[in-house]
C-alpha cells in the first residue's frame, strides 16, 4: 500500500518550567488543551471536522484517566472526535505523533492533532503497602470496636511515603535510575566531568541566548497562571544566565556521590509543560486552504539493554536515516533531547566510532555531528525534560526553526527510559 504524505500546519508548545514553580498548579490537559484550541482556531478547519487527538503522558492523572479525550473536549471540539492518550516513557509524545503520521499516511484519517503533556509537580506521593492495608481493614470494619481494633495495628513508619516520581524513573530491569545509567555510559566512553559541565553550560548559554533574541517566541504560546489567571507566562522558567563551567564544577555527583561525575547541573531538571502539533493530509490542505510548515518524512523506534537506555538515539537515528537515504550532513538541524550530558556525548561518540556503534550493532559509523547544528536553541538541561511532551516538544522546536533558517531537513531524537530510543525526520516547506 503506498504512503500518503503527512503534513504539519502549525506546531505551538507552552513555556517550560522546573517543577514546584510556575506551572505547579496547572493539571496535565490544560497543558495541551488550549494549544490544540488555538491550532484549530487558526485554520478554517470546523471544530466537528478533527479525526482525532492524540497526546503522550506519562504521569496519568487520576481524575483524567484518558488525557487525550480531556484534552480534545477541553479544546472544544466535537464529542464525536475521538481521543486517547499514549505512553512510550520520555518519547510519549513522539510515539503520539508516530500514530498521527500512520493514520493519515495510510488514508484513515485526515485532520490529526498529536502532542504531549506532563505537569511532573503534580505527580503524586503514595501510600505504602501497611498503610494502604491498614485503610482497607477500616473500610471493612463495620463497629467501633473493629475500628478501634485496626487503628492499633497503625505504626508511624506506615506514613513514609512513596515517592511516584522516583519510582517512574527507575527501571524495573536492571535496577538503575536514569542518572546511574548516564554514570556507566560515562564510565564506558570515557565523557569526563568537565566535558559534561561545559556542555551542560553551553546548553544554557544557548538557550539564554534564544530567549533574549526572541527565537522562541514563535513555538511558544503563552499561558495563563496564577489563582485568578492573572499573570502570563511568557518564558522558559530554567535556563540559568548565571551559568558557568566553574559553578557546575561545584556540584556534587548525585547519582554516584562517591566517583560518580552526573550531577543535577549537567542533567535535565523535572519540568512541566506540553507541546501539540496539526497533522493534515493533501486533501485537507486543499479542502481548508491551509499552508502547511513542514512534512513528517519518517520515524524510527529501537530497543537496547535498558541499563544503556542513553544510547537509544544511536540505534533510532541510525533506523530513521537507513529508512529515508539520508546522512548527517544532509541535515540542516538537530533536535537531540539532554536528557543528561554524559548521554548525548555518548550518542555523538557512537555515530562517529565504529567500534561503540559495533557494540550497538550499528553497522556503520555515520560520521561527526556537526554541534553547530545540534540544539541550537539550547536542549533539555537547560529547557528542562516534562517527559510525557518532550518527544513532540523537540518536533516543534524543530520545524519553527527550520523554517527560522530556511534550511531543508531535520532530525529529532531521544532516548527512552526502558532502554528505546526514537528519531523523527521532518522536511521544512517554507523556504
Amino acid at each position: 500500500m503506498s504512503m500518503k504524505d503527512v503534513y504539519i500546519v502549525d506546531g505551538k508548545r507552552t513555556p517550560q518550567a522546573k517543577s514546584g514553580l510556575d506551572l505547579k498548579d496547572v493539571q496535565a490537559p490544560y497543558l495541551g488543551a488550549y494549544l490544540v484550541k488555538h491550532l484549530i482556531d487558526n485554520t478554517e478547519i470546523p471544530t466537528d471536522m478533527v479525526d482525532e487527538v492524540i497526546f503522550g503522558n506519562t504521569g496519568t492523572p487520576a481524575k483524567y484517566p484518558n488525557v487525550g479525550r480531556v484534552i480534545a473536549l477541553e479544546a472544544g471540539l466535537d464529542k464525536k472526535t475521538s481521543g486517547y492518550s499514549v505512553h512510550r516513557n520520555c518519547a510519549s509524545g513522539m510515539e503520539a505523533v508516530s500514530q498521527a503520521y500512520l493514520k493519515i499516511a495510510s488514508g484513515r484519517s485526515d485532520i490529526i492533532v498529536a502532542g504531549g503533556v506532563e505537569s511532573m509537580s503534580q505527580m503524586p506521593l503514595m501510600y505504602n503497602k501497611e498503610m494502604t492495608e491498614l485503610f482497607a481493614k477500616l473500610m471493612k470494619a463495620k463497629t467501633i470496636g473493629e475500628k478501634l481494633s485496626a487503628m492499633s495495628s497503625f505504626r508511624p513508619n506506615y506514613l513514609t511515603p512513596i515517592v511516584a516520581i522516583e519510582q517512574g524513573l527507575t527501571d524495573p530491569f536492571c535496577g538503575l535510575n536514569m542518572g546511574q545509567t548516564a554514570e556507566l555510559l560515562a564510565r564506558e566512553l570515557k565523557i569526563t566531568r568537565e566535558m559534561q559541565d561545559t556542555y551542560a553550560n553551553n546548553s544554557h548559554m544557548k538557550a539564554v541566548a534564544a530567549t533574549k533574541e526572541g527565537r522562541f517566541k514563535d513555538e511558544i504560546l503563552p499561558i495563563t497562571i496564577g489563582g485568578s489567571l492573572n499573570k502570563l507566562l511568557t518564558e522558559d522558567v530554567g535556563p540559568r544566565g548565571n551559568s558557568t563551567v566553574e559553578g557546575l564544577g561545584k556540584m556534587k555527583p548525585y547519582f554516584d556521590k562517591k566517583s560518580g561525575t552526573v550531577t543535577v547541573g549537567n542533567s535535565c531538571p523535572i519540568t512541566d509543560g506540553g507541546s501539540a502539533l496539526l497533522f493534515v493530509s493533501e486533501d485537507a490542505l486543499k479542502k481548508y486552504n491551509l499552508k502547511p510548515m513542514a512534512k513528517l518524512t519518517d520515524y524510527h523506534f529501537h530497543g537496547l539493554e535498558p541499563e544503556r537506555m542513553g544510547m537509544g538515539p544511536l540505534l533510532a537515528m541510525d533506523g530513521v536515516m537507513k529508512r529515508t537515504g539520508l546522512g548527517l550532513a544532509d541535515f540542516d538541524l538537530f533536535e537531540l533531547n539532554e536528557a543528561f550530558a554524559a548521554q548525548i556525548l555518548a550518542v555523538s561518540i557512537g555515530l562517529k566510532d565504529k567500534d561503540v556503534a559495533a557494540k550497538f550493532k550499528v553497522d556503520r559509523a555515520w560520521g561527526e555531528l556537526d554541534w553547530s547544528k545540534v540544539n541550537v536553541n539550547g536542549g533539555g538541561i537547560a529547557l528542562g525534560h516534562p517527559v510525557g511532551s518532550t518527544g513532540s516538544r523537540l518536533i516543534v522546536t524543530l520545524m519553527h526553526e527550520l523554517r527560522r533558517r530556511k534550511g531543508k531537513y531535520g532530525l529529532a531524537s531521544l532516548c527512552i527510559g526502558g532502554g528505546q530510543g526514537g528519531a523523527v525526520v521532518i522536511e521544512n516547506l517554507v523556504r
